[in-house]
């Protein structure tokens, strides 16, 4: 491990390391994506992230709303924002966020302009930020400066033999190093919740992590969602040969390790407070996880799949690993690690490890993961109640 301790990140103003150096147009709501994408348009080397929501949320959902905006704006990959917004009080609301991270951020508003106008205005303000981010140079940086996030996803029993005990053994590693680690998929934890009870660092975040799980069993019996077969486990779930949430949940702990405790609880998109292994209450649909982990902080993120899942995130690097040799075979456009050689008998857990580390690291330094090379951005976040 020391000789794989370090890599060349981007230093934050507020002392976090990012391992891209995006400049985002981010829409408050859905109806200012049009404008977001004109300056995206315009503009080269922008990204804008539309998305669905913004529009009459209330309370909790739209407290996450803004959680998850202004988050996604402070992670260290993003190198400056543009945010674009219909009404001028929650545009200044999510910009005042991300401006607490000292990173360059700009707001602007369509009501009273319009977009012509607003794309214009903020197309020559994300130039300046464009330009500006081009000029940042990486440096050396430790790998205890890291927010790695994990998940499965088309999980098979492949995944919780092999690609999942692999990610454990990374975040094994890493949490020895001092890095700071995310994992979350609440649902898909049903059945193995005591095992997570187990490994929980003291009984306040044992206590914080069982009531973040028994409310969503509430929400279940609550909508009486007894069977919920088909919708998790997945159709494909079942179809690579697990039957049950139970047994999903059991392949699923394997990719925490076998050593780090869990030092603390959060919520959905919000970040942890410190270095360690960290339940992130949140859903276990690819594309929202992926927002709410890049939300949360995340730089870099560990996806374990059987079957194949081509998901990716805008500013959040995904590694795609499979244990699945069919997988890694027929969708080797989508797979950046592949580790069937361990149900093969061909290399050991430990190889495994190595090479996805490995990986990680040259994603790090600047090494686009399959899911950045074909465009993979998904950004969908996740939503609460009905609308107002």
């Amino acid at each position: 491990m020391s000789e794989l301790s370090t890599f060349r990140g981007y230093r934050r103003p507020d002392g976090r390391v990012g391992i891209r150096n995006h400049v985002i147009v981010l829409p408050v709501d859905d109806i200012s994506n049009r404008a977001a994408e004109g300056v995206a348009a315009s503009v080269a080397g922008t990204l804008a992230l539309p998305h669905a929501y913004g529009r009459l949320q209330f309370g909790a959902d739209l407290d996450l709303l803004f959680r998850t905006l202004i988050g996604t704006g402070r992670n260290p990959n993003v190198a400056a924002t543009v945010v674009i917004g219909i009404e001028p009080q929650w545009t200044e609301r999510v910009v005042k966020g991300i401006a607490a991270s000292g990173k360059p951020v700009a707001g602007f508003s369509i009501s009273g302009l319009g977009d012509l106008d607003v794309v214009a205005l903020a197309s020559k303000c994300a130039q300046q930020f464009v330009q500006d981010a081009s000029e940042y140079e990486r440096t050396e940086c430790s790998l205890s400066e890291l927010v790695v996030s994990a998940k499965c996803g088309e999980s098979d029993t492949t995944t919780g033999l092999g690609s999942n005990p692999a990610v454990g053994w990374v975040f094994d590693r890493l949490d020895e190093l001092k890095a700071t680690l995310i994992f979350g998929e609440t649902a898909e934890l049903t059945g193995g919740e005591t095992i997570v009870a187990a490994r929980c660092v003291n009984a306040d975040v044992r206590e914080r992590f069982l009531e973040a799980h028994a409310a969503y069993d509430r929400e279940i019996i609550r909508y009486k969602s007894n069977d919920l077969i088909e919708s998790n486990p997945t159709a494909g779930n079942i179809r690579g040969g697990i039957t049950t949430i139970e047994e999903k949940a059991m392949g699923a702990l394997t990719k925490i390790g076998r050593k780090a405790r869990i030092v603390g609880v959060v919520d959905t998109a919000e970040a942890p407070a410190g270095p360690g292994l960290w339940f992130m209450d949140s859903s276990g649909a690819g594309a929202e996880m992926l927002t709410a982990c890049a939300a949360a902080g995340a730089t870099v993120h560990l996806f374990s799949t059987g079957q194949g899942n081509v998901v990716g995130n805008p500013i959040l690097p995904v590694i795609k690993i499979t244990a699945n040799p069919l997988t890694a075979r027929t969708m080797a456009s989508h797979i950046d690690v592949d580790v069937s050689g361990i149900l093969q008998r061909s290399i050991t857990l430990d190889q495994a490890g190595e090479a996805i580390l490995g990986t990680m690291i040259r994603t790090c330094a600047g090494r686009l993961t399959a899911a950045e090379a074909l465009g993979h951005r998904e950004f969908v976040m996740t939503r609460l109640f009905r609308t107002a």
